[in-house]
């Protein structure tokens, strides 16, 4: 079965051509290429960026994003887990606001500062 994707891993765009049973790729330009192709075809992930709820911060919201890839199937879960999440300001960037998330051994960190009011 080949898989036709286009590659998100720098800005060249390859189209890339993944031959699943065989597990090599066409198309890539850069050795990346073909480590996004392979990856994403056996186990696709990617880094969820969302917003939490702030209690008596000078916003309502703050971003938040997973310090690593989680697997792609996992998306929803985390974004339902993050529905539910309302901290206590002030957040400062980096803060851990949830530690493994999903048991993922990945975490989720404030992406801004939010100052209490």
């Amino acid at each position: 079965m080949i898989r036709e994707l286009i590659c998100i891993s720098c800005p060249m765009g390859c189209h890339l051509k993944v031959d699943v049973e065989n597990k090599t790729v066409e198309g890539n330009t850069c050795k990346r290429g073909e480590i996004y192709g392979l990856n994403e075809v056996t186990n696709p992930v990617r880094v969820i960026t969302s917003t939490v709820k702030v209690n008596n911060g000078e916003l309502p919201v703050i971003p938040v994003k997973t310090t690593g890839p989680i697997g792609k199937g996992l998306n929803m879960e985390c974004m339902e887990v993050l529905s539910k999440v309302n901290i206590e300001a002030p957040v400062k960037m980096g803060d851990i606001i949830i530690s493994d998330v999903l048991g993922t051994g990945v975490d989720v960190v404030a992406s801004r500062d939010i100052k209490a009011i």
